[in-house]
């Protein structure tokens, strides 16, 4: 995926939109931070999520990141190969570095979500 064309949350993650489907990520930046990533946490399918808050974590031997959903909605996929291996988290986190999609109850909690541009100058300001 292109980092321009996706949306982000306030909080290092990025959301691919597709109908009423977030594909969410770690940012780039927030992963380089974290590594080496040595646990991950994610939801099961079927678990319901709310708007900002945490779903899951991403453990590191520097800090542990929390992750939060942007929507309200149920997790429709998981990227389970992240549990036994979270290295496509740092070296691929746009690709094989995805870690859930979820079914958004409504659309209306995206429009919260900031640009590519608006992120760039966010992670400038950390």
């Amino acid at each position: 995926m292109d980092p321009k064309d996706l949306k982000y949350t306030r909080t290092n993650e990025w959301c691919h939109i597709d109908g009423d489907v977030v594909t969410i990520g770690v940012t780039e930046a927030a992963a380089k931070k974290l590594h080496p990533i040595v646990y991950v946490e994610l939801p099961d399918n079927g678990d319901d999520v709310l708007s900002d808050e945490p779903f899951g974590e991403i453990e590191s031997f520097k800090s542990v990141m929390p992750l939060y959903s942007p929507v309200d909605g149920a997790v429709i996929e998981v990227n389970t190969k992240l549990l036994d291996n979270p290295d496509p988290i740092v070296n691929d986190p746009f690709g094989k570095g995805w870690l859930v999609k979820i079914k958004a109850e409504s659309t209306k909690q995206l429009e919260d979500l900031i640009s590519y541009d608006e992120h760039k100058q966010l992670a400038k300001k950390t």
